[in-house]
Order: C-alpha cells, then sequence, then structure tokens
C-alpha cells in the first residue's frame, strides 16, 4: 500500500463570507445555504431572464452562489501591479489568495518552502472573464497592460502563477475535467508525491460566474433547476444551481507531516480516475465505469469499502444522475456491511449549489472536516427520498442532521466522489489522522505570552488583529500557547510588526482591540515598528 498523505493545510473563498476552514465548518454545522439572486454586478437579470424555458435567448434561474468582493484584491501583497491585476481573471487571484491561506493554515512561512519540491495541480474550467474583458477592450486594454491579458486568461498560468509566486519547483499544471477537475486535481497531486517528484503538493480548483453565456447555455440544456436549489437524493431533484468558489489542500506524507509536528485534519490512503468510455451518451453519467473507479480507489487504500461511514457524493441533484450515483455508491460500500447498518451520504451543493470545476475541492474540504470534527454535517432538501434509489437495499442513509460519526469507536473512513460531465470520474479515500501528544510547549508556565504579527502596511496588520479577535472570541478554547507558537513560526513575516506581551486571552483581546481601532498611544505591552529591509545580526541576551 501506497503511504498515506496527510491533508496539513486548507483555504477556501466561498460563496455566504466564508473564507477559512473553521467559518466553512460552522456554516456546514448551522445547516445553512448561501444561494442568492444573481447580483446585479455580475449581469444584468432584467435584460437575461424569463421564466419560460423555452425563450430562446434568455435564462430561466435567477439564482446562484457567488463569493462576495470577488472583483477586490491585494495585488500588492503578491507583487502584482495594478495594470497587471485588471487583466487578471479572478480565479487566478482568488488561487493565489486560498494557496496562501492554506500555507498559513499548515503553519508554514513563505521563507520554509520557497524553493522546494512543492508541487502545484489546480482544476480550471471556464474562462468568463476572457470573454468579458475583450468584449470591453476598450475601456480595459491599453497599450500598457495588453502584453498581461494572455497570461492573465490562459489556463495554465493558474498552477503555473502560483509556483512562480511561492518559487515551488515541483510539477505545476491545471487540469480540466469539468465538474471533476479539482478531485482528479488531488489524485494527480497524490501520485506526485508517491512517485517522489513532488515533496509536498498544493491541490484544488476554481470557479467564477461573470458572464450569463454559460449560464444561458446550461438553462437550454436543462441542467438547472428553476426554484435554483439543488435537491440531492430527493424525490423533486430537478437539475442543479451554479455556484463558485476556491479551494486549496496542501499534502505531505504522513511520515513527514509527524515528524514535523503538523497537525493534520484527514489521511489520504487511496484515489482513483477512470473514464466511462463509450457509453449510453458522452455527457450522460455511467454505473459501472463509477463502480470501478470508487473500487480502486479503495484497492489502492488498501481498504475494505464496507468499513466507509460517510461518503461525500457528487449528488448534483439531476434525476439522472442521483440514482445512477447512489447505485454505483451501493454497490461497493454495501458489500459486505452489516445487517441495518448504514453508510451516512451527503453533498455539500445542497449548501453552496455546484461550483463544478471547484465541486471536488469543496466536497473534499467538507469530508477532511468531518474527520476532523468527528461530525456528520446535514445534507439540505432531501425531505422525500427519491424513489428511483433503493436506499434499504444499497445500504445508504441520507444524512439530514448533525450528528457524532455513527461509529465513533472504529477508524473513520470516508470517501469522495466527482463526476465530470465528459465521463471523468475520481473518488477519494480519507480516514483520520494517527493520534499524536500533543506539542510540548516550552512558555506553558511563564507569566506572560509574546504574540508576533506582521503585515506589509499598518492598515492590514490593524485588519489582523481584528480578525484574530474574531477568532479568539469564536474559539474560546484556544490555548495561548498554541497561538504563540502559530504566529510565532508559522506565519510568513513583513516587515511592519506588532508585538503584544499578554498575561491571558482576556489581556490580548484587550491589546488587540486596541491597535485594531488604531487607538494611540498603544497600552503597555504592545509594541509597534517597521522592521529593516536588511537583516541584521543575530545575538543572545541571558
Amino acid at each position: 500500500m501506497p503511504e498515506p498523505i496527510a491533508i496539513v493545510g486548507m483555504g477556501c473563498r466561498l460563496p455566504a463570507g466564508i473564507n477559512s476552514p473553521e467559518s466553512f465548518w460552522r456554516f456546514l454545522r448551522e445547516g445553512r445555504e448561501a444561494i442568492t439572486e444573481v447580483p446585479p454586478d455580475r449581469w444584468n437579470l432584467d435584460l437575461h431572464y424569463n421564466p419560460d424555458p423555452g425563450h430562446p435567448l434568455t435564462q430561466h434561474v435567477r439564482h446562484g452562489g457567488f463569493v462576495e468582493g470577488i472583483d477586490q484584491f491585494d495585488a500588492a501583497f503578491f507583487g502584482i501591479t495594478p495594470r497587471e491585476a485588471v487583466c487578471m481573471d479572478p480565479q487566478q487571484r482568488l488561487l493565489l489568495e486560498v494557496a496562501w491561506r492554506a500555507l498559513e493554515d499548515a503553519g508554514k512561512p513563505l521563507e520554509h518552502v520557497r524553493g522546494t519540491a512543492v508541487g502545484v495541480f489546480m482544476g480550471i474550467s471556464s474562462a468568463d472573464y476572457s470573454s468579458l474583458l475583450w468584449a470591453s477592450r476598450e475601456r480595459f486594454v491599453t497599450p500598457d497592460n495588453e502584453p498581461f491579458v494572455l497570461p492573465g486568461n490562459t489556463g495554465c498560468i493558474a498552477a503555473n502563477r502560483l509556483s512562480y509566486f511561492f518559487d515551488f519547483k515541483g510539477p505545476s499544471f491545471t487540469v480540466d475535467t469539468a465538474c471533476s477537475s479539482s478531485l482528479v486535481a488531488v489524485h494527480l497531486a497524490c501520485e506526485s508525491i508517491w512517485r517522489g517528484e513532488s515533496e509536498a503538493a498544493l491541490a484544488g480548483g476554481v470557479q467564477a460566474l461573470i458572464h450569463p453565456g454559460i449560464q444561458m447555455s446550461f438553462c437550454k440544456a436543462g441542467l438547472l433547476a428553476p426554484d435554483g436549489r439543488c435537491k440531492s437524493f430527493d424525490a423533486s431533484a430537478d437539475g442543479y444551481v451554479r455556484s463558485e468558489g476556491a479551494g486549496a489542500v496542501l499534502l505531505k506524507p504522513l511520515a513527514a507531516a509527524q515528524s514535523d509536528g503538523d497537525s493534520i485534519y484527514a489521511v489520504i490512503h487511496g484515489s482513483a480516475v477512470n473514464s466511462d468510455g463509450r457509453s449510453n451518451g458522452m455527457v450522460a453519467p455511467n454505473a459501472r465505469a463509477q463502480i470501478a473507479c470508487v473500487r480502486a480507489a479503495f484497492a489502492k487504500a488498501g481498504i475494505d469499502p464496507s468499513a466507509t461511514q460517510y461518503v461525500e457524493a457528487h449528488g448534483t441533484g439531476t434525476r439522472q444522475g442521483d440514482p445512477i450515483e447512489l447505485r454505483a455508491l451501493g454497490t461497493v460500500l454495501g458489500e459486505g456491511r452489516t445487517e441495518g447498518e448504514f453508510c451516512r451520504v451527503g453533498s455539500v451543493k445542497t449548501n453552496l449549489g455546484h461550483s463544478e470545476t471547484a465541486a471536488g475541492i469543496t466536497g473534499l474540504i467538507k469530508a477532511a472536516l468531518c474527520v476532523a470534527k468527528r461530525q456528520l454535517p446535514p445534507s439540505l432538501h432531501c425531505l422525500r427520498p427519491n424513489p428511483s434509489i433503493d436506499f434499504a437495499g444499497l445500504k445508504l442513509q441520507v444524512q439530514t442532521e448533525l450528528e457524532p460519526f455513527p461509529h465513533q469507536d472504529r477508524a473513520l473512513v470516508v470517501g469522495v466522489s466527482s463526476f465530470g460531465f465528459g465521463g471523468t470520474n475520481a473518488h477519494v479515500v480519507l480516514a483520520d489522522a494517527p493520534r499524536q501528544s500533543a506539542p510540548i510547549r516550552f512558555g506553558a508556565r511563564m507569566p506572560l505570552q509574546l504574540i508576533t504579527l506582521s503585515a506589509r502596511t499598518p492598515e492590514a496588520l490593524n485588519r489582523i488583529a481584528f480578525e484574530l479577535v474574531q477568532q479568539l472570541q469564536e474559539q474560546p478554547n484556544t490555548k495561548l500557547t498554541d497561538l504563540a507558537a502559530s504566529a510565532n513560526l508559522g506565519r510568513t513575516g513583513f516587515r511592519r510588526r506588532a508585538v503584544f506581551l499578554a498575561r491571558d486571552k482576556d489581556h490580548l483581546v484587550s491589546q488587540l482591540q486596541s491597535l485594531a481601532s488604531d487607538r494611540r498611544p498603544l497600552p503597555e505591552g504592545v509594541y509597534c515598528n517597521t522592521a529593516s529591509r536588511r537583516l541584521g545580526k543575530l545575538a543572545w541576551l541571558f
């Protein structure tokens, strides 16, 4: 069996203001939904909407899942000039952000990973921004910025730009298998690590909805639900709702992650990819191919499929797709399963909609959070199970409320499925990480803890202080020693610095609030300055 691969960091930008694994988990636990009407800054609904599905020039769906502030980007942070940024597809901007967040989440400062053999594998397909850019050429494209249009809107650059910015030396390419792109990217990242060509890997995907053209095409194809909801596994399922977002995970061999003392969300034991081949239609799902893909993933993992407690399904909520997918999953996961024991199944698309090329990574992040938190959040809109699916016979049960895993005494085993509409199938097998002893914090008995923050600008530093206050209020069990270790050792250092000497969390919150509100003078124990561009000599003072 291949060495398990640890998920040590995750980053995401998703609808409903979700910008971290923790905010994503709260959203899932609360059973919330992120679907809204198409915002006016995307396209004009009055111009492009008609409730008649047969109308030739418009769409009959008013809804979608949209990332807030998709037009906002801190170009200077990534060393990108404003004239280049305006020519960059927002999908490239989102991937830069979530890749940075994944590294920060893993506690990997840039200076620790720069120049190393980290592979980059990203799923991307749509080119809405390119269409918009050229349609408004006179407004956005000038002789000064025209050289940036090609790299800013070429698919391969979505991965290559990350390798360039972070100075990663491993393989770097994008994947387009439609809806399964980002889970195929995870599979390829794992294969690269197993082959030894990457010592770690960033894998993920992105999708942005900024032009009505594809939306109208999908309406005409009958793929979208008129009410704008993914009613996965329900009798009323009549299509999906489109969504957008970006996600990335940082992957490392389990032994390396344990040796480095990394926090581990979940462990990938196996994955597989295949194709439907010549079936009953190029864009029609194929049960035999899906069965073969799921079997291959569990064979690679060396895990009995009947041990699976939960599967994050592709679950788009289409009349044809749901029954075929669940028959395939039940055929494999139901074999040898104890009578009366069901594998739970759900789909994050019921919360967020179908983010197409980003769907696989969104499902994987949800599954990894389920494993890390040892809980299963509800899948929405399943009020009357689809009569075309024999749930009892397949030994499957839709997860409709927040619950702990059904068998806490066993290893947690979770599957993640994703299928491209051109026939490329992917499945990944996750399990919980081996238990590790907590790292020794030498400052545990010190009367004061030292916490450092840094940013490129004073405004950004104030914002970081504000966000840390929110984090401490939302996570009251955070240990000050752990926070200090992460802040001091696990973050890239920038020139604008702040140092806090705090007795306890309440004291730290008060200090952070003074900086966040730009209050002057700063209270005792808080120090701000700008670091020199030249590195000084290191000395010990006793």
